[in-house]
């Protein structure tokens, strides 16, 4: 605290300056161990077919960020002109970049549901549109969660996972990870790989290869912080991968 005193005092010598106590507020998100305000907005905002609004409030929430039933490729884009006339009147590509903002600030457990849809943000089809209103409504039903940070735990934790070939088109996988500092998420990715993997050892090895690089990055933020990171963990579930990443000889 005595170096965030100094801090200050240095920076109002050079610039006009008024400290407005602990943030309460920054962009849309409410620093109140309490979560965002933002999801409502979304919500409110959706249009339907028609460029209707569509009362998402009273939707029935559901537990899972995205149903299994949910199968997409781009055979499923529309291709008549009506049909693409009436799809193009739905807010997807907005909602789409909404739900974005809303999981780089705080929401990880949407990130990998955000990064299938937002795959058909140019030529969406009703299913995709059905799949949007599905994590809208997720995301209705847990606005109450949050993010949360306690001082139990100062160590990097870093979890690992992937798909192999869930694109249908390209038959790419998924890498997903997320650490956690104090036992809440500080950084997390659900991003489609550039390459197309042969094996689950070598997606899993790619998607560990992507975490370290991260963890680097996190590791010498922490030190900056004076947040020195002895021992990072890093978690996957891929036995041949750990074995490869051990031994890559």
């Amino acid at each position: 605290m005595k170096e965030i005193v100094n801090l200050k005092a240095e920076l109002a010598k050079e610039f006009s300056m008024k400290d407005l106590s602990p943030t309460k507020k920054i962009l849309g998100m409410r620093n109140n161990r309490k979560r965002k305000e933002v999801v409502e907005d979304i919500i409110s905002r959706v249009r339907g077919e028609g460029a209707k609004k569509v009362n998402m409030s009273d939707a029935k929430h559901v537990n899972v960020v995205l149903g299994g039933h949910f199968k997409f490729s781009k055979a499923q884009t529309l291709t008549t002109e009506d049909e693409k006339a009436l799809v193009s009147e739905v807010s997807y590509a907005s909602d789409v970049s909404n739900m974005m903002y809303v999981m780089v600030c705080t929401s990880s457990d949407i990130a990998q549901a955000v990064g299938v849809v937002s795959r058909y943000m140019s030529n969406s089809g009703k299913e995709h549109w059905r799949a949007v209103k599905w994590i809208l409504r997720y995301l209705k039903g847990s606005s109450s969660m949050a993010l949360s940070y306690d001082g139990t735990d100062v160590r990097l934790h870093e979890f690992v996972d992937s798909d192999f070939a869930g694109d249908v088109d390209s038959r790419k996988s998924t890498t997903s990870y997320v650490f956690t500092f104090r036992n809440g998420s500080v950084s997390w990715v659900s991003r489609l790989q550039k390459i197309v993997t042969l094996s689950t050892i070598e997606v899993e090895y790619v998607t560990v290869t992507k975490a370290f690089k991260e963890l680097i990055w996190l590791k010498n933020f922490m030190k900056e912080l004076d947040q020195e990171q002895v021992t990072p963990s890093l978690y996957g579930d891929n036995q041949s991968a750990i074995n490869l990443v051990n031994n890559p000889c």
